[in-house]
């Protein structure tokens, strides 16, 4: 037993933080091990891994960036477009107040031949009627002239010659006296 206490005296001294030469050995070898599996596997893949995610990220900006650059032709085109519409538009507007002055005027020109015409027609209708008028009222105020003359000379004007001589001369002279007057 004594033995055993000395053996348990001489384990007692050495120092636990400080591992035996076998441990560490060992330990180097898995560690040696591990390194080198690590260093050819596990660091390559985790290098190509690393770089097709940086390639991904730099293909989405440049996606990114392209698409940015398009939308903003994009917009000069529709803001283009815009202005384009919006002069042919105002193009438009110009033109059909130009057309509706143009076709006022036309309206206004034929309702004004259309007034001047039917009052041209309108005084020949009256100067028609005034020419009818007369003829009428010539052969009354003829027939009656020479009833009256027929009367007071006491013969008879049927003589239809001597008559129409007799009513022009009297209505002759009585166009004098109204022109006279006038």
């Amino acid at each position: 037993m004594l033995n055993a206490v000395l053996a348990a005296g001489e384990e007692t001294a050495k120092n636990p933080l400080i591992p035996e030469w076998y441990d560490i050995i060992w330990s180097s070898v898995c560690f040696v091990v591990i390194l080198f599996f690590f260093w050819r596997l596990v660091l390559p893949r985790m290098k190509k891994l690393l770089d097709e995610r940086s390639a991904a990220i730099e293909g989405n900006m440049e996606k990114a960036d392209e698409a940015q650059r398009e939308a903003e032709a994009a917009l000069q085109q529709y803001t283009a477009q815009l202005a384009e519409a919006r002069a042919e538009a105002a193009k438009i507007r110009e033109q059909a107040r130009v057309d509706a002055q143009r076709i006022g005027a036309e309206v206004t020109a034929q309702a004004q031949s259309e007034a001047e015409r039917t009052k041209a027609n309108a005084q020949v209708a009256i100067e028609a009627e005034r020419q009818a008028a007369l003829v009428s009222l010539r052969s009354e105020v003829g027939s009656l002239a020479i009833d009256l003359a027929s009367g007071v000379v006491g013969e008879s004007l049927s003589d239809d010659a001597k008559a129409t001589a007799l009513v022009d001369r009297f209505l002759a002279d009585l166009e004098a006296d109204t022109s006279g007057k006038k």
